[in-house]
């Protein structure tokens, strides 16, 4: 995929991830972040989706490999979240 289209990719997947993880302490996060969450998702999601397959995922604009960006993206927001919740007590 090109340089837009990862970042297309990448919106639209940091944006769904964010609409998953929610809770009342949903934070609102801007454009970047969401695409920044979204391409970095997407590279776990692949790395996950390869340690428990054995399979390599291309990454091409369809919806299994949105699915598997999408829940790299939710494990990485989870994370995140985990360790901000921590480092706030």
């Amino acid at each position: 995929m090109g340089l837009l289209s990862w970042i297309v990719f990448g919106a639209i997947v940091g944006w769904a991830a964010n609409l998953v993880v929610g809770g009342r302490e949903r934070e609102r996060q801007g454009c970047l972040v969401s695409i920044l969450v979204g391409v970095v998702g997407a590279a776990l999601g692949g790395l996950v989706w390869r340690l428990v397959t054995g399979e390599e995922r291309t990454f091409a604009f369809d919806l299994p490999s949105m699915g598997v960006a999408a829940v790299g993206a939710v494990l990485l927001l989870v994370v995140l979240r985990l360790l901000g919740t921590r480092s706030q007590r």
